[in-house]
C-alpha cells in the first residue's frame, strides 16, 4: 500500500518502519498508527523479512498519543482509542522479531510500545519517560507489568509515580534498553542487531518468542520444562536443524533461507 506518515524500506532480510510525523514529534494520531501496524503485517507476511527495525524521524521516536485526541476527551466526553494498538502486546509477542531503535524521545505509549518488543536500542539523544502521571492517566499496554519484569519494580515504581525523563545511560544501566550508540550510528546498529537475528532459521525465531511469553510468569518449572521439550523435539525433526549440522560437517555457514 502507498503509506503517507511512515516510510517503509528493506536492507538485506531485515524489514524498516519509520515513523514521519515529526512536526507532530510522530505522536500516535492517524493515519501514522494504522500504517505502523499496516507495515509491520506486510513485513510478518513477506518471506524475504526475516527481523525488523522500528524508528522515527526528527526529534522523538515517538512522543505518545496525539494531544487532539486527548483534548476531544477533555472536552467534550469522547471516547478515546487508537484502534491499531488494540491487542498491541499480543501482536508484538506473534510478530517477527522488533528491534526498536530510539532515535529520541519516547514518551508515554511511545514508550510502552517498545516494551513488549525484542531488543530496544537507544541513540545518546533518546529521552524515555512514562509520562502518564501527568496527565492524570495511568500506564497502559501491560507496561505496569512488563516495566517492572524488565527493569524490577522499584525503578518501574519511580518512573511511572514520578513521570520523569529517563537519559539514554540510565535507561542502559537499568537495563531498559540494550544498548546506547552514538546518533549517527543508531540506524545502522539496529539494521545490523536485525541482520544478525534475521540469519536464524525463522521457525526457531518463532518458538524462541513462543516460549518466553508462555514461560514468562508461569510459577511451574514443570510447565516451563514441557513446553521447551515439546518445542525441541519439534526442532530437531525440522529442516533448520538437519542444515545446521550438514553446516558444521560441512565447515561453512548454515543457508537457513535457500
Amino acid at each position: 500500500m502507498a503509506y503517507q506518515e511512515v516510510i517503509v524500506e528493506k536492507q538485506g532480510r531485515v524489514g524498516i518502519v519509520t515513523l514521519n510525523r515529526p512536526q507532530r514529534l510522530n505522536s500516535l494520531g492517524r493515519p501514522m498508527t494504522d500504517e505502523m501496524r499496516q507495515a509491520l503485517e506486510e513485513f510478518n507476511a513477506d518471506p524475504e523479512v526475516g527481523a525488523i527495525v522500528l524508528t522515527g524521524t526528527g526529534r522523538a521516536f515517538c512522543s505518545g498519543a496525539d494531544f487532539q485526541g486527548f483534548r476531544a476527551v477533555a472536552e467534550g466526553g469522547e471516547r478515546f482509542g487508537v484502534s491499531a494498538l488494540a491487542n498491541w502486546v499480543e501482536f508484538v509477542q506473534q510478530s517477527k522479531p522488533i528491534v526498536c531503535a530510539i532515535n529520541g524521545y519516547a514518551v508515554g505509549a511511545g514508550l510502552t510500545i517498545t516494551l513488549p518488543c525484542d531488543v530496544r536500542i537507544a541513540s545518546e539523544q533518546a529521552r524515555l519517560s512514562m509520562r502518564f502521571v501527568r496527565l492524570g492517566l495511568v500506564p497502559e499496554l501491560a507496561s505496569t507489568k512488563l516495566l517492572a519484569h524488565i527493569v524490577g519494580i522499584t525503578n518501574a515504581l519511580e518512573m511511572m509515580l514520578t513521570g520523569r525523563f529517563v537519559e539514554a545511560e540510565e535507561a542502559l544501566r537499568m537495563g531498559l534498553v540494550n544498548a546506547v550508540v552514538p546518533h549517527e550510528r543508531l540506524l545502522e546498529a539496529a539494521v545490523a542487531k536485525a541482520a544478525e537475528i534475521a540469519f536464524n532459521p525463522a521457525p526457531t525465531l518463532s518458538a524462541i518468542k513462543r516460549l518466553v511469553w508462555a514461560n514468562l510468569w508461569d510459577p511451574d518449572l514443570r510447565n516451563v520444562q514441557r513446553r521447551e521439550g515439546e518445542e525441541f523435539v519439534a526442532a530437531m525433526q525440522a529442516e533448520p536443524f538437519r542444515e545446521a549440522v550438514r553446516a558444521f560437517f560441512e565447515k561453512r555457514e548454515p543457508r537457513f533461507h535457500g
